[in-house]
C-alpha cells in the first residue's frame, strides 16, 4: 500500500468516470442502510457525470432497492462478477454459468460435511431451508438475518435443488459457519474443482462461481462495454471478494473495517460503513478531478 506521502491520485487530477461500489459493510452501514451523507455524496457524483455501478456478491434480485433506484445507478456487477446487468433496460449484459461438472465435484466435496448451501439462478437466491430460517445458528451475523431471511427463497433439499440446476447456476455458496472449515474447503476445492472462480466476503461463506467470474472482470467488462479504462475506475470495498477489484482500479478504497487482505489492496483507507467512509472517498474523488 503506497505510503502517507505517495497516496495515489492525490495532489493530481483524475479522470475518475466510473465508480464501482461494493454494498454490504462498505456502501451500507452495519443495519444495512444507506446513510443520508453517503446518498448525498452519491447524488453528487452521478451530478458530476460519473457512472456508479454496484459491484457485489448478491445476487440481482438482493440489490437494495435504495441503491438500484439511486441517481446514476445504471449498472451491476452481480454474484461477484458472474452476471453483468443494464438496470435500466432489464437485461443481462454477461453472464457465467457454472459448469456441470464443476457442481458435481462441489456436492461430492461437500457431502459428508456439516454445511448449507444456496444457489443464485439468474439473479434469484435460493438457499437451505435451515439456514433462512436460523441463519445465526449457521454463523451469520445477527445484522444479516433480516436480509437472508427476506431474500432468499428455502428449500429443504438443497443439494438435490442444486443437482436438478446443476446447467443453470451463477454461483454457489457453502455456508460453513466455521472459519476453519471454510479455509479447508477452499483449499480442497482449489486443488480439486476445475472451472471455478473461489472468494468469501464473510467469515461463514465460501462463494464459488464460473472461473471467469471476479468483481474485476466484470468491472473491466462494464468499462469496455461503456467505452471507458481502467484508468476511469475508482472502487470501494471491505471483503476478501473486492481485493481484486481494488487492485484492479485506478483508485482504490478500502472502508476501515475491511479485511485485513483488501486493506492492503486499497491505495487509500477512508473510514468505516459506519462513519460514511464512502462520501468521504468521493469527496477525495470530486475534489481531484
Amino acid at each position: 500500500m503506497p505510503g502517507e506521502n505517495e497516496i495515489k491520485g492525490c495532489g493530481k487530477n483524475t479522470g475518475i468516470r466510473c465508480i464501482a461500489l461494493d454494498l454490504d459493510k462498505t456502501t451500507l452501514n452495519t443495519r444495512g442502510s444507506l446513510s443520508r451523507e453517503n446518498r448525498e455524496m452519491l447524488e453528487a457524483a452521478a451530478d458530476a457525470g460519473i457512472e456508479i455501478v454496484a459491484a457485489s456478491g448478491r445476487s440481482l434480485d438482493s440489490l437494495p432497492e435504495e441503491i438500484t433506484e439511486l441517481q446514476g445507478v445504471h449498472y451491476a456487477i452481480t454474484s461477484n462478477g458472474a452476471a453483468v446487468y443494464d438496470l435500466v433496460q432489464g437485461k443481462c449484459l454477461r453472464q457465467f454459468k457454472m459448469t456441470p461438472g464443476s457442481v458435481d465435484e462441489i456436492l461430492k466435496l461437500t457431502a459428508d460435511r456439516k454445511v448449507a448451501y444456496e444457489a443464485f439462478i439468474d439473479g434469484k437466491p435460493y438457499a437451505q431451508k435451515s439456514y433462512v430460517e436460523d441463519p445465526v445458528r449457521h454463523g451469520a451475523s445477527s445484522h444479516a438475518v433480516g436480509y437472508i431471511q427476506t431474500t432468499r427463497a428455502p428449500v429443504e433439499d438443497m443439494r438435490g435443488f442444486i443437482r436438478g440446476h446443476r446447467n443453470e447456476l451463477d454461483c454457489i455458496d457453502i455456508v460453513t459457519g466455521d472459519e476453519k472449515l471454510k479455509m479447508e474447503l477452499w483449499k480442497t476445492f482449489e486443488k480439486q474443482v476445475e472451472d471455478v472462480y473461489i472468494t468469501s466476503s464473510v467469515p461463514q461463506l465460501l462463494e464459488i462461481s464460473h472461473r471467469d467470474s471476479g468483481k474485476e472482470n466484470g468491472a473491466a467488462f462494464l468499462l469496455e462495454y461503456l467505452g471507458m479504462k481502467r484508468e476511469n475506475l475508482a472502487a470501494f470495498g471491505d471483503g476478501d471478494n473486492d481485493c481484486g477489484l481494488l487492485h484492479f482500479a485506478e483508485i482504490g478504497f478500502a472502508v476501515e473495517n475491511a479485511s485485513d487482505a483488501c486493506r492492503a489492496a486499497a491505495d487509500r483507507i477512508v473510514p468505516s460503513n459506519d462513519e460514511n467512509g464512502v462520501a468521504e472517498g468521493i469527496r477525495q474523488i470530486l475534489w481531484e478531478r
